[in-house]
């Protein structure tokens, strides 16, 4: 499917700018006739939904007011056309315009949004298709308001806690980087004209300063050409990135902690596709799909595989090895009574506040720590390079 930028003319005559995916221009031109309108010329726009770049907070207040009129009894259509009006970020004014479009050529709004994959992902579609076949749509909508606003605050939660070590650390590798390539050349010079005996340490800062100055060009192009190879090996060999997926899951200490948020999401997701009427098998498999990590992803195939062999859902998880007793206890509790789905969320909220206890932990870890290794780091550099020098003043006769 390509994304195409085209203008059209209505009914009345009127212009109509817009963008919409298409398999071919003729398929563009069938699209719009079924939704009133003749298509006047088309380009294949240069910019993808991802470039569109629609922030997630867009998505909770599309959602949350899209709930909000749909509960007031406001028709569909001009549901969206309230939230279009009201929507300040252009990029995702000319989506729900499409999905207007989509919804007056006969579709349903799941279908409409599966138009918009990198913007309505394979779940939400789902879901939002689930809402629709069982009449519970605002029930879905505020699920999926609840479900971004959870991500939202972990993604907030995660950027706070590195801010701190980010800023540290680029103050000290500034500092560093300024010893290093004016201070400690003019001390070498100057310890060597003395005579003085030059300590290892001091050898060593030498060395790395000399190695600094003469190759600085490589300080912002290594990064870069380690990345480039290792997306390269990635390509070439798609099990490294099932181990590199392994070691984010081993790795201390953030491995245990996305360990958690993938399975507080998995569940969270699991929960609200099985209320809303879908099969476990479809809920599994959606639901891996957003795990994020092919560890993850292979140990939920196993599940799926259990289940077709005639396994009960706790069984299938406990052979899989990815929760705990206490959780697997919850989930045959849910399974036995017939409310799998509580269950679940009762999972997701058990991981979330351990994610959150556990990012506050980190933080507060993090914040001396950091200031600990990089003050280490900068005095070890301080001592080397001023130590030869106290010993030149020593050795000075009064």
């Amino acid at each position: 499917m390509t994304l195409y930028s085209y203008q059209a003319v209505d009914t009345q005559g009127r212009h109509v700018k817009g963008i919409q995916e298409a398999a071919s221009p003729l398929d563009l031109d069938l699209q719009l006739k079924h939704s009133g309108l003749d298509l006047i010329r088309a380009k294949a726009s240069t910019s993808t939904h991802g470039k569109l770049k629609i922030q997630r907070s867009d998505l909770i207040t599309f959602f949350f007011n899209l709930d909000q009129l749909i509960r007031a009894g406001v028709p569909l259509m001009e549901s969206l056309s309230d939230i279009h009006d009201s929507m300040n970020e252009p990029a995702f004014r000319k989506i729900i315009a499409d999905l207007k479009n989509g919804i007056e050529s006969g579709k349903h709004l799941s279908q409409a949004m599966a138009q918009h994959p990198r913007v309505f992902d394979k779940i939400t579609v789902s879901l939002v298709r689930a809402g629709e076949d069982s009449g519970k749509l605002p029930d879905i909508l505020i699920h999926l308001t609840e479900s971004l606003k959870w991500q939202d605050e972990i993604a907030a939660q995660t950027k706070s806690m590195m801010l701190y070590p980010a800023l540290v650390a680029s103050i000290t590798l500034a500092v560093t980087l300024f010893l290093m390539l004016y201070l400690v050349p003019q001390l070498a010079v100057f310890i060597q004209n003395m005579g003085a005996d030059i300590p290892f340490q001091t050898r060593a800062l030498m060395t790395a300063s000399s190695v600094v100055t003469h190759y600085w060009y490589l300080i912002p192009i290594l990064p870069a050409l380690l990345f480039g190879v290792y997306k390269m090996a990635l390509a070439f060999d798609p099990m490294l990135k099932y181990h590199v997926d392994n070691l984010k899951l081993h790795i201390w200490p953030t491995g245990p902690l996305l360990h958690k948020t993938i399975l507080a999401r998995f569940s969270h997701t699991f929960a609200m596709m099985y209320g809303a009427g879908i099969s476990v098998l479809d809920c599994i498999a959606h639901s891996r799909d957003i795990a994020g990590n092919l560890v993850i992803a292979q140990h939920l195939q196993g599940v799926m595989r259990d289940i077709e062999s005639g396994h009960s859902l706790t069984q299938s998880f406990q052979h899989a090895g990815i929760f705990p007793p206490l959780v697997l206890r919850m989930i045959k509790v849910g399974e036995t009574t017939g409310r799998l789905d509580q269950a679940l969320l009762n999972v997701s909220y058990f991981y979330n506040r351990d994610v959150k206890e556990t990012v506050k932990r980190l933080q507060a870890l993090m914040e001396p720590a950091t200031t600990i290794i990089l003050g280490a780091l900068l005095g070890w550099v301080m001592l080397a390079a001023l130590s030869p020098i106290y010993d030149i003043i020593g050795n000075i006769k009064m």
